[in-house]
């Protein structure tokens, strides 16, 4: 099970976003390169980064800060939020990026997403944001009026190499993960699945590893609030 702790980037500083609400968030103290290396130090060898602004823009808007952070730590990672054409996933390859997450570019449309994997086979890790059974596009502010399952069906062939889940409504809350659907999409997928959201305690993690096809799960407000602490996460950590 890899542990991948969170870093979400907005103006350039950590932030934690509850159910994606850019309304909704709270801004922490430490810059996004100190978070990093805070992650490096306790040996964590993944690290997930969202680029907030990038999400909202469509442009890689943090190239810099998480250019500093590959090279500045040894660390796997993989980097998601409004990345919408090749360029741009050139760019976060060349930057030495091991996954690049592509979203509402790929639900709005498939062939981007199945050309995408043509081209940097192996790069690519498909992300899927759900409400109660929909997949959400555009920082979470438009369903798509599509049911996860059905599109992950229609593009399961394709060759990406990593999906990572998320419950829009967990997120951010520290509830727990859905777990019953985060099952049934893992169920389904022919690449190994990533949890994402809601995670509230060492419990959870544990949890994650009884689970059939799960690569790995991400944590973040947990960390930032405390409730999770590093050390313990670390031992979790295979």
């Amino acid at each position: 099970m890899k542990i991948f702790p969170a870093i979400d980037i907005k103006d350039k500083k950590c932030v934690r976003l509850v159910k994606g609400d850019f309304n909704n968030k709270t801004e922490y103290e430490t810059s996004p390169v100190e978070q990093a290396s805070k992650y490096k130090d306790h040996g964590f060898k993944n690290l997930h980064i969202v680029d907030l602004d990038g999400a909202l823009t469509g442009e890689t808007t943090n190239l810099g800060i998480i250019q500093d952070i590959v090279s500045k730590f040894d660390l796997k990672i993989e980097v998601g939020g409004g990345i919408r054409n090749f360029e741009s996933i050139q760019k976060y390859i060349d930057a030495g990026i091991e996954k690049v997450i592509l979203g509402s570019a790929a639900i709005k449309d498939k062939n981007f997403l199945k050309e995408a994997c043509v081209k940097f086979p192996n790069k690519i890790a498909l992300g899927l944001d759900a409400k109660d059974g929909y997949l959400s596009v555009s920082g979470w502010k438009e369903n798509s009026n599509k049911l996860t399952l059905d599109y992950l069906k229609d593009v399961n062939g394709y060759g990406f190499s990593r999906l990572i889940y998320t419950d829009i409504n967990r997120d951010g809350m520290k509830q727990s993960p859905n777990f019953d659907e985060t099952s049934k999409v893992a169920e389904k997928s022919n690449c190994p699945v990533i949890i994402s959201g809601g995670v509230s305690s060492i419990n959870d993690i544990k949890k994650a590893k009884t689970l059939k096809n799960i690569e790995g799960i991400i944590v973040g407000k947990a960390i930032y609030d405390g409730d999770i602490k590093l050390e313990e996460l670390v031992k979790e950590d295979a």
